[in-house]
């Protein structure tokens, strides 16, 4: 080797050194940028598609979202937990919330801010917002509430939003947990009121997850709440198990890897959107936008959506849709950018065609289906049509249970089966309070892809 060659080696090994060292002390590394980021994926139901006339096929669009990085703080919080304390939280139920909340307060560090209120007839900030200093005080304040009065639900949603807006420009994990094990019944009180406010929440990226508890609260109320905020929906029929739930939700809370995700889908001139499964979202001409509050680290979120594709000949291949996905990444305080494109192929042979199923994509599809039949049924029996709601399920039941047996597919199989001993319930007890409950907040949890409590 030349002098001027060695030189330049050695050059290069010492940048090279300088660089692992610098990595090592700033906590960073090449492939953090990487590690840390969002991964987009498109899939259609099946890869090879019949030959033939304009047909129907699913679009899946899969976020992956990376675990949270070990070298860097998580994101900060700005949490707002709103108690009901309406007389039919005496007992029990009182003291597990206070119990939950206590527990919710000692996990968070001085970085994040925390603001309790209660609401019966009246609502109440017994802890405005505040970082966790005095801690000892605001366990103090917690272990004071009592129970009595009626519910004030909307109005202590509203509150809770003002105790968020304080820290609203700076760089925050917003969410407010809302409990209550009640009706509505001191201001705003229709599922309606409770969207519309769940929606101007989101446009300010503070999301809503809501907790009932009991058998008499209003799951519709709840359900549109979270829905518009992009919050998470809990059944809890006893207030045994808020510590549990309250722990479960602060565990997605503390692990935001990604904020306000927007999701479009491009799809080429003679592929066209028809709808989208179990989401909100927009459809204008050839594009599909959806929006996401946040995503937790080492979990799935995805869309579902209907689209035609034309009439192709064998062995042509086409591009069915590009997604380009768009967020803000809190660790590096950056917007970052992901994409994914997915193709199809045509063939005449109905075995290459069936051997190219997408099982993920048939079994979410289904199961998302089978999610609205849930809806379908519950809407039915509010109707007083027992019988068609009954049959509703069953469908959905025999439909999962036929795919799952094509498939061998367990998922589906469980689900039929559960599904059908809840429509056998039904029918012979009619739809209990605690029926309505459960398939309301199934199917939310199997749309959003909320991970079952």
């Amino acid at each position: 080797m030349t002098q001027s060659k060695q030189h330049h080696f050695s050059t290069v090994i010492s940048a090279f050194a300088m660089a692992v060292i610098f990595s090592l002390i700033t906590g960073t590394a090449w492939a953090k940028s990487e590690y840390n980021k969002v991964i987009c994926r498109v899939e259609t139901d099946r890869t090879v598609l019949p030959a033939g006339d304009s047909q129907t096929t699913i679009l899946k669009i899969t976020l992956d979202a990376p675990a949270a990085p070990i070298h860097i703080k998580r994101p900060a919080v700005n949490l707002s937990l709103v108690l009901d304390q309406s007389g039919s939280m005496n007992g029990t139920k009182i003291e597990k919330a206070k119990a939950a909340a206590i527990e919710a307060l000692t996990r968070l560090g001085l970085q994040d801010i925390f603001s309790v209120v209660v609401y019966d007839t009246n609502v109440h900030t017994i802890v405005p917002a505040q970082n966790g200093g005095n801690i000892q005080h605001t366990i103090n304040t917690i272990q004071q509430i009592r129970a009595g009065g009626s519910t004030a639900l909307f109005g202590g949603v509203s509150q809770g939003a003002a105790e968020i807006r304080k820290n609203l420009e700076s760089d925050f994990v917003h969410r407010i947990i809302l409990l209550s094990d009640g009706l509505a019944n001191v201001g705003p009180r229709m599922p309606d009121d409770l969207g519309r406010l769940g929606a101007a929440l989101i446009k300010e990226n503070i999301s809503v997850t809501t907790i009932g508890v009991g058998t008499d609260y209003n799951e519709d109320l709840m359900a549109q709440l979270a829905q518009k905020s992009d919050g998470n929906v809990y059944f809890v029929e006893s207030g045994i198990d808020l510590p549990r739930i309250f722990a479960a939700e602060l565990g997605d809370v503390l692990n935001v890897v990604a904020k306000k995700v927007t999701i479009t889908i491009t799809l080429p001139d003679n592929v066209k959107p028809l709808n989208i499964i179990g989401r909100e979202g927009r459809i204008r001409g050839n594009k599909v936008e959806l929006y996401m509050n946040q995503l937790y680290g080492n979990q799935e979120k995805y869309a579902l959506i209907e689209v035609t594709v034309p009439e192709s000949k064998p062995g042509s291949r086409i591009k069915i849709a590009r997604a380009d996905v768009v967020y803000d990444n809190p660790f590096t305080h950056s917007r970052e950018k992901s994409t994914g494109v997915s193709y199809a192929s045509f063939s005449s042979d109905p075995k290459k065609v069936a051997r190219s199923t997408n099982i993920d994509v048939v079994r979410e599809y289904q199961l998302n289906l089978n999610a609205m039949a849930q809806e379908k049924a519950i809407k039915l029996s509010d109707k007083g049509k027992k019988k068609e709601a009954v049959q509703a399920l069953k469908q959905s039941a025999a439909r999962l249970k036929q795919i799952g047996t094509l498939y061998q597919d367990k998922e589906m199989l469980q689900e039929a089966d559960a599904i059908e001993t809840r429509a056998d319930t039904i029918e012979s007890q009619g739809m209990s309070k605690k029926s309505r409950k459960i398939l309301r907040t199934k199917s939310y949890q199997m749309k959003n892809q909320q991970l079952s409590q």
